[in-house]
């Protein structure tokens, strides 16, 4: 090895959903929603013009955080934009868990908190979720450097009760607790009724679920105004322009059409319904789903095989080779056209593999 080899950062990195492209393809492996974003939105990009591309964007990012303070309650200076949910999730590790402690997470969730933790040089100690993919609160009693968790959880799209979450803030009230609520819109309450009474909480929330835009990469952070200061002055360390205009025009349009955000969270939990009742006629069982996506196991079928068979019918769904979840697969909820065509599949497939 050369002497300067010896300096480069070795991390091994995140590995993100397959991002094919092909026609006629069936895409439930990205949690993607199948409908397309509010008509403001299309509205707001006609009618930007070339300033929009010639003029650095508002490092404040001032209209998005409005919009967003807007629709949840709280003052603007409570709330924090970036790049998706992942540019906020990586600044909050920067910011936050910075003590000698390890951090605590479950051992089955969002595989991106281990990369941040070995990129930032934070140490961290996973805690493993009970047998039916809950957490237990009392695992995260011990001292530490701070706590994380999605809510509802990746991947297995179990939702967490307000208690359980105010539980664990209770006993980490020296510590940031981050609350990772990318798919709480399709689940449960948020845990935004805590913040007034918990300075240490931090929520994270993005638009690529609920709203449709994974390809705008917006996503924002609710906390106490010390908090997102704390993450303003960790941005402006290193990039003041992180939101470009596009994205804050598109943003501010789309958390501005409510009507139209209830109808798609609607028609997916919809679907989501029908499709659990469809996946237990045909022997899947799966933890009680809160997010836009089901965790499916069937007992007479190696998961693996599956996913091979799905992805060789251009069905594309989500396979983690790992431990304990290694006979799971992560279903994205499409449209009911697209569901449909996966039980044809599925139902055929586990006739062959009886036999019948």
């Amino acid at each position: 090895m050369k002497a300067w080899q010896e300096n480069i950062r070795k991390v091994v990195p995140y590995t993100p959903g397959e991002q094919p492209n092909k026609p006629g393809m069936i895409k439930l492996n990205t949690n993607e929603n199948p409908y397309p974003p509010s008509p403001l939105v299309a509205r707001a990009l006609q009618e930007m013009d070339d300033d929009s591309l010639r003029l650095y964007p508002d490092p404040t990012a001032a209209s998005l955080t409005g919009a967003i303070a807007k629709r949840y309650g709280v003052s603007q200076d409570q709330v924090f934009v970036g790049v998706g949910s992942d540019d906020v999730l990586a600044i909050s590790f920067l910011t936050f868990f910075n003590s000698e402690k390890p951090i605590f997470f479950p051992d089955i969730t969002y595989s991106f908190y281990p990369v941040w933790a070995e990129l930032y040089r934070i140490p961290y100690e996973t805690k493993a979720l009970r047998e039916d993919f809950s957490i237990d609160p009392k695992d995260y009693y011990a001292e530490n450097g701070g706590v994380v968790f999605p809510n509802p959880n990746a991947p297995t799209s179990r939702y967490e009760s307000l208690d359980l979450i105010e539980d664990i803030l209770c006993h980490n009230q020296d510590v940031i607790v981050i609350v990772d609520e990318a798919y709480i819109d399709f689940a449960g309450e948020s845990a935004l009724s805590l913040l007034d009474k918990y300075e240490n909480l931090l929520i994270v929330q993005t638009f690529s679920k609920s709203r449709s835009m994974a390809g705008m990469r917006i996503g924002y952070a609710i906390g106490s105004p010390q908090l997102i200061r704390a993450m303003n002055d960790v941005k402006y360390s290193f990039n003041s322009y992180t939101m470009n205009r596009t994205s804050l025009a598109a943003g501010s349009a789309a958390i501005e059409d409510e009507d139209y955000f209830r109808e798609c969270v609607g028609r997916i939990k919809k679907t989501r319904d029908e499709a659990e009742k469809k996946f237990a006629r045909l022997g899947f069982s799966y933890p009680e789903p809160g997010a836009n996506f089901i965790f499916v196991t069937h007992p007479a079928i190696h998961a693996k095989d599956l996913f091979t068979a799905l992805r060789e019918a251009n069905i594309y769904v989500r396979y983690f080779d790992k431990p304990r979840i290694n006979e799971y697969l992560r279903v994205t909820i499409g449209t009911d056209e697209q569901m449909n065509r996966l039980f044809d599949f599925l139902e055929s497939y586990i006739r062959e593999h009886r036999g019948e």
